[in-house]
């Protein structure tokens, strides 16, 4: 297509009342914003607006303002509504015709499910003159591309709202077209840090952070845990990861590197569960405040049953000793919240299920059932293998929620299954 030129920055703009109000999540947007990364193209802005021409092309006026690229999501359907196609060709100056190989599709694709097409549906097929047409083989709504020569070789790139529809059309038909047209390639690694936060991670790479332009380092923090994404831009895919390398192996040099656990990893339970495939061990889990929350998240990763046993959720004291065999004594003496409670869980429950290793976690996650010496908050994490216990005592914040406190318990729960070899 003619006028087509580099394309290195970009906005996603998602068109429907339907995310003004609420009513959706708006997850393309992040999978757009992504996908693009992956490309070297810069994603400026996401932006959202409800079916409304005059509101969209306002839009679009701010959006190429700044980008190269513009990709909607949503509008593209059969009912009055349906607007982004229409208000997009008419922002480039493009005449609306009927793509016959648009419309068969759309008819073979009712006749294949068994429905009867409706006249409306036709509008779909309607394209702007010179679009590049992407076929929509999971839907009805085909998506397009068009650049415009008046608008400086601007691209615009419509695609169907529905999650489903829209990332098979842009991994299969968009990206191919994008991987043309692209500039630098980006790549990113993320360093995954555990036991240091996110103020002591930035004030020992100050330096590092600040002057750092290629690669960059960004901070991200979620509970109890801190994210560095290295992000590096080159002329191949190769070369940037490299770069990536580099970075990391600098970061690892420093206090930080003492708390990795891993680098794309994606989580503390993926990072256990490799853990323990690559060390041959199993694991085993007693719980009380955390509800079963460590053996969920375990379970949430593939492969996880060849290296995890099972677990108990032991809330109560006799439920304690009578699955786990903690000591009647122990809990009479120390109390159900206590480091030598914790060894005991972790220690029965190893021993029963006859796992390598055994964790547990027992403590106060609020709001109510705190006292003076235990107050809410108190949590003890306990891990056991054959060298013996150790017990890990967390002090949070009462102010915390339960959601927290027990989100962090099991984070814990992890980094002491990691170190525990």
């Amino acid at each position: 297509m003619e006028n087509e030129k580099q394309i290195q920055t970009a906005e996603i703009l998602c068109v429907g009342t339907e995310l003004l109000l609420g009513d959706i999540v708006n997850t393309n947007a992040a999978y757009l914003s992504q996908q693009l990364a992956e490309l070297g193209i810069h994603v400026y802005r996401h932006t959202a607006v409800g079916d409304n021409p005059e509101r969209l092309k306002h839009a679009l006026d701010a959006a190429f303002a700044e980008a190269d690229l513009v990709i909607t999501s949503g509008g593209l359907g059969p009912t009055y509504d349906d607007l982004t196609k229409e208000t997009v060709a008419a922002y480039f100056g493009k005449k609306m015709e009927m793509h016959k190989d648009s419309l068969e599709a759309i008819r073979a694709y009712f006749e294949r499910t068994g429905r009867v097409m409706t006249k409306n549906n036709e509008k779909q097929a309607l394209m702007p003159e010179g679009a590049v047409v992407f076929p929509n083989h999971y839907g009805t709504a085909p998506s397009l591309a068009i650049v415009g020569g008046e608008n400086n070789g601007k691209t615009a790139i419509m695609l169907p709202g529905p999650p489903g529809e829209l990332t098979r059309i842009f991994a299969e038909e968009v990206r191919p077209y994008l991987e043309k047209r692209r500039g630098a390639v980006l790549v990113s690694k993320n360093v995954h840090i555990f036991g240091m936060g996110e103020s002591a991670v930035e004030n020992e790479l100050a330096t590092l952070m600040t002057e750092a332009t290629n690669p960059t380092v960004a901070p991200y923090c979620k509970e109890g845990e801190v994210r560095l994404r290295v992000t590096a831009e080159s002329d191949t895919r190769e070369s940037a990861a490299e770069m990536c390398d580099g970075m990391i192996e600098k970061i690892r040099q420093t206090e930080v590197g003492k708390y990795i656990y891993g680098v794309d990893v994606g989580t503390l339970e993926n990072a256990v569960v490799e853990f323990l495939h690559k060390n041959k061990l199993t694991l085993a889990t007693a719980e009380s405040c955390t509800g079963g929350l460590i053996a969920k998240r375990i379970t949430d990763v593939a492969g996880c049953s060849d290296v995890f046993f099972g677990g108990c959720v032991t809330y109560t004291n006799d439920v304690k000793e009578r699955l786990l065999g903690v000591k009647h004594e122990t809990l009479e003496k120390y109390g159900a919240v206590s480091k030598e409670t914790a060894a005991e869980m972790a220690r029965g429950v190893r021993e029963r299920l006859g796992a390598d290793i055994g964790v547990s976690a027992t403590g106060v996650a609020g709001p109510t059932g705190g006292t003076a010496e235990t107050p809410v908050g108190t949590v003890f994490i306990g891990i056991s293998t054959e060298k013996g216990e150790t017990v890990r005592k967390l002090s949070l914040s009462s102010m915390r929620s339960r959601e927290y406190i027990r989100i962090v318990s099991a984070a814990n729960a992890y980094d002491m299954v990691l170190k525990s070899r």
